[in-house]
């Protein structure tokens, strides 16, 4: 396959991929008909069907933006818009059978039944196509040659991701930059070249497939000028800004009223995400909380016959968007009184832990009462734990980024919690590395990361060195 061929008959390949895409639409209802029904005999109607799910995959599909461009696309983008594209049609196909009152003719065990084997085979598909595409990318065939405007660190870490990325395609042929001072250097590889007096021209004899512009933000008037100089070439031009220079938390592109923005710090939790999360937090906690019951009501009694006061200690601590929630724990201490607007922290051999709260302390069952925080919504399973608000405003100008963990809900455990962070934090470089730990979890958010980190709690979370 010589270079570039796909890009030479990319709207044949376009054509071939949309048809053989609504292929499997028909041909995953002729197979849900034979499972369903157990024959391959049809009658007019479902063949009337099936052909009215090809004319609307023929309409819904590129209206998903399923047909974007597939290079550079995670996984998970191809496969969210494919099954959201398929299960836009099933929608409708169920509308119009309730519309006509076919609901009869349609029946939901069909549709079902073509709804599981259409996404399946629609995913195949894909998977199969990028795994090509990717294989073949990565053995330098259909690629596309870039040049970088800006040898400064942010081009130096276009070149570096693009090196570690090679199944997209993308090959950087040359470094340019207006600083005559670099002419000459190697940067990973890649020669860095003075600006050309005609760039139109030079673009031409490199035979340039795309530009990349990596210069700061306040270069917005020499951007304009490279822009003017490109304007008689028909190449791609992508801005990457240099958003690195800051501390970036879950950063990603949204248009709002029309307007590009870029987010710098946001959380996870939005849309299906936000959605997920909450039912995975009240349908656990329900769970559990059924379970644990008993052991509750033995803890309370044990904690009310150990010492005088209350059986759980309420303590106002900020959650999610530094909202201030109350927490509940089991009472491990004596009833005290603490200056106004300090908390000290429990400690190793403190006098003020009870005999049955060491006990409790020690096992993490003094958090139990917190499922209850979790059902009334304050809280999720897992998240960053939730500090006092005293140590939030002490902390908060000492450690880079610490008010970001509000960015979520507080969790009963955390990432920090299962990987040795628990407990007191006497000194700053304790606090700072609980902080590291609880920014990982935000940036790396996933269903299967909550899984693992409840799984990590329950074999080896709820007795620590720390926790006392």
């Amino acid at each position: 396959m010589k270079r570039g061929m796909l890009k030479e008959h990319s709207s044949l390949f376009f054509i071939l991929i949309c048809l053989a895409e609504l292929m499997l639409v028909a041909i995953s209802g002729f197979l849900a008909h034979r499972l369903y029904l157990e024959s391959w005999g049809m009658d007019l109607r479902n063949v009337e069907a099936i052909l009215l799910g090809v004319v609307l995959a023929a309409v819904a599909f590129p209206l998903c933006r399923a047909y974007a461009p597939l290079r550079g696309q995670a996984m998970g983008t191809i496969f969210r818009r494919v099954i959201f594209a398929w299960s836009l049609v099933i929608c409708y196909l169920v509308l119009i059978a309730f519309f006509t009152h076919r609901t009869g003719i349609y029946s939901r065990g069909f549709l079902l039944a073509w709804a599981v084997v259409g996404a399946v085979l629609l995913i195949a598909f894909r998977l199969a196509l990028v795994t090509f595409l990717r294989y073949m990318r990565s053995h330098e065939h259909n690629l596309r040659r870039v040049v970088v405007i800006g040898a400064g660190s942010l081009g130096e870490r276009i070149v570096q991701n693009l090196d570690q990325h090679l199944w997209t395609g993308y090959r950087v042929v040359s470094f340019l930059d207006d600083d005559s001072s670099k002419e000459g250097e190697v940067i990973h590889g890649y020669p860095v070249t003075r600006m050309p007096e005609d760039l139109g021209a030079w673009m031409k004899v490199q035979q340039v497939d795309e530009v990349w512009l990596a210069l700061p933000l306040r270069a917005d008037q020499r951007i304009k000028e490279l822009l003017y100089q490109l304007r008689h070439n028909p190449l791609t031009v992508r801005l990457v800004p240099d958003i690195f220079c800051f501390s970036l938390l879950n950063h990603h592109q949204q248009d709002i009223a029309g307007l590009p923005t870029v987010n710098l710090h946001a959380s996870p939790m939005r849309g299906f995400n936000r959605l997920l999360k909450a039912a995975e937090d009240r349908i656990l906690a329900g769970i559990i909380l059924t379970l644990i019951s008993p052991l509750m009501v033995i803890i309370a009694v044990l904690v009310k016959l150990g010492s005088r006061g209350p059986v759980f200690f309420k303590q106002k601590r900020y959650g999610c968007d530094g909202r201030e929630i109350e927490v509940y724990k089991f009472r491990s201490m004596v009833v005290h009184q603490e200056s106004s607007g300090k908390v000290t922290q429990a400690s190793k051999n403190d006098n003020r832990i009870t005999a049955i709260g060491g006990f409790l302390r020690r096992t993490s069952l003094d958090e139990l009462p917190q499922f209850i925080n979790v059902l009334k919504g304050d809280m999720s399973i897992v998240g960053p734990r939730p500090h006092a608000i005293a140590h939030n405003e002490e902390y908060k100008d000492l450690v880079d980024q610490y008010m970001q963990r509000h960015l979520v809900k507080p969790g009963i455990t955390g990432w920090a919690q299962v990987s040795g962070f628990r407990g007191e934090t006497d000194t700053l470089d304790k606090m700072e590395k609980r902080v590291q730990y609880d920014l990982y979890y935000i940036r790396n958010w996933s269903l299967w990361f909550d899984i693992k980190i409840i799984f990590k709690t329950i074999f080896k979370g709820f007795t620590h060195k720390n926790a006392y």
